[in-house]
C-alpha cells in the first residue's frame, strides 16, 4: 500500500480525498472538529505538492435521500476556517447527475487552481453510496486523476467513495490512515511488553471478535461493561437489569475463562438515576449481584486497584470501552480513573492507543487526550482492525 508522499507530479492533478468528516453539527454549526484536524496534514500537503483537492465525506446517515440538516456546508465553512483559505463547495445535490451536469461538474472541477480545494456533497445521499451499486465509483473516477484514502473510520466500508474509486484509478493511503495502520499494526504484530488492552463498551458483538484476537496476543485483558455483565450472566449470577447480550453468553465463558483475561473483583450496583448505589463483591460461585430494579453500572474500587496494577506496568496499551454508565455520577469514577492511568502511562513509559466514541469522550472529560500515542479516528474500523479483520478500504489500496 503506497502513501500519498510517496506519488510524484501532483502539481496541477484533481486528488479526490476520502475523508471521514461525519461530525456533530447543531444549528448549522460543527460540534467537535476532531476529525477535520486529523486530516489536515494531508489536506496540506496536497495543497504545498499543487494538486487541486476535492474532498469527499458522508455525514450522518440519509439512506440515500437529501436531508437539508446533513448538508455539508457546516463542514465546509469549519474546514476554510482550519485552513485559513476558502473550500469551494461542488454542487452534486442528490447524485442523480444528468449528462450535462456530469460534464458541468467536470469543467467546474477543472477550473479549480494548483492548491485550491473543494467538496462535493454528502456522499450518502445517493443510494448507490453505501453498498457500490450501479455506476457511482466509475463516476467518480472519473472525474479525478489520483485518489487518497484519509478516512480510516470509513475504511471498513465496502462503500463506492472508499473502496469503489482505486479499482479505476491509482489509490494512496493519506497521512492519517497511514498513521492508524502504522500505529494499529505495531499493536497486533510487534508490541513491547508487557501488552494490556481494556474492553469495554455496550456491544458485544464488536468486542467478542477483538477479545478473540487479543487473547492469543496480549499479556493481559482488562474487560468491564456489557462483557463482564454478559459473563455474569452466563455462569448464573443474578445482574437484575444490567446491559447484556445473551446471544454472546457462550462466546463470553469461552474468552473470559482464559487466565489473562482479567475479570472485575468487585462492581458497583445500584438505580439508574444514581441515587441508590453500593459494592458488591463477586463472590467465586453464582450469587445476587442485583436485587429487583437495580444493574450494574461499574467496575467496583478493589476492581479498579487490580486493573491499575496491570495498567501501570505496561509497555504497549488499547482501550476501546468504557468501564460502566460514565455518563451518569457516580458511575464515571472507574472510566475516568482508567482514563487517567491510560494517558499517564502513554508517550514515553509505553506507546499508548486509544479509540471509539466513548473512550474519546472520556479522555477528553480528563482533559489528557494529548497524552495519547495515537487517538484513532475510527472505533468500529479500529475494532475491526484489531480483531484481525480485512478492512475493504485498505485492500482496495494494495491492488
Amino acid at each position: 500500500m503506497n502513501s500519498i508522499t510517496k506519488a510524484r507530479n501532483l502539481s496541477g492533478k484533481v486528488v479526490l480525498v476520502r475523508v471521514d468528516f461525519n461530525v456533530p453539527i447543531k444549528k448549522k454549526k460543527v460540534l467537535d472538529d476532531f476529525r477535520l484536524v486529523a486530516s489536515l496534514p494531508t489536506i496540506q500537503y496536497l495543497i504545498e505538492k499543487g494538486a487541486k483537492v476535492v474532498l469527499m465525506t458522508h455525514i450522518g446517515r440519509p439512506e440515500g435521500k437529501t436531508v437539508a440538516s446533513l448538508k455539508v456546508d457546516p463542514v465546509v465553512e469549519r474546514l476554510s476556517e482550519l485552513l485559513k483559505k476558502k473550500v469551494k463547495k461542488l454542487e452534486t445535490g442528490n447524485w442523480k447527475l444528468s449528462d450535462a451536469k456530469k460534464v458541468a461538474l467536470l469543467k467546474e472541477i477543472s477550473k479549480l487552481r494548483p492548491g485550491q480545494v473543494a467538496m462535493m456533497e454528502n456522499m450518502r445521499f445517493s443510494k448507490e453510496e453505501a453498498k457500490d451499486t450501479g455506476m457511482l465509483s466509475q463516476e467518480l473516477a472519473a472525474l479525478g486523476d489520483v485518489f487518497v484514502l484519509d478516512g480510516f473510520a470509513v475504511a471498513h466500508r465496502a462503500s463506492a467513495s472508499v473502496s469503489g474509486i482505486p479499482k479505476y484509478i491509482k489509490g494512496y493511503a493519506g497521512k492519517l490512515l497511514t498513521t492508524e495502520i502504522v500505529g494499529l499494526t505495531k499493536v497486533l504484530h510487534n508490541p513491547n511488553t508487557p501488552f494490556v488492552a481494556v474492553l469495554g463498551g455496550a456491544k458485544m458483538e464488536t468486542k467478542i471478535p477483538v477479545m478473540r484476537n487479543l487473547v492469543e496476543r496480549a499479556d493481559a485483558v482488562l474487560i468491564g461493561g456489557g462483557i463482564v455483565n454478559t459473563y455474569l450472566l452466563a455462569k448464573g449470577y443474578i445482574v437484575g437489569d444490567s446491559l447484556v447480550d445473551k446471544e454472546f453468553q457462550v462466546d463470553a465463558i469461552q474468552y473470559c475463562k482464559r487466565k489473562n483475561v482479567i475479570k472485575p473483583l468487585d462492581v458497583i450496583v445500584g438505580t439508574k438515576d444514581g441515587k441508590k448505589v453500593r459494592v458488591v463483591k463477586i463472590k467465586k460461585n453464582p450469587h445476587e449481584i442485583c436485587k429487583k430494579g437495580e444493574a450494574i453500572f461499574d467496575i467496583g474500587p478493589e476492581t479498579l486497584r487490580l486493573f491499575a496494577t496491570y495498567i501501570k506496568e505496561a509497555k504497549t496499551l488499547v482501550w476501546n470501552g468504557a468501564m460502566g454508565y460514565f455518563e451518569k455520577k457516580p458511575y464515571d469514577v472507574a472510566t475516568l480513573t482508567v482514563a487517567r492511568l491510560v494517558a499517564s502511562r502513554s508517550k514515553g513509559s509505553a506507546f499508548g492507543v486509544i479509540g471509539g466514541g466513548e473512550t474519546l469522550q472520556a479522555m477528553d472529560m480528563v482533559g489528557m487526550t494529548d497524552d495519547i500515542d495515537l487517538v484513532s479516528t475510527g472505533g468500529g474500523a479500529m475494532l475491526e482492525f484489531l480483531a484481525g479483520k480485512t478492512l475493504p478500504g485498505i485492500y482496495a489500496l494494495q491492488w
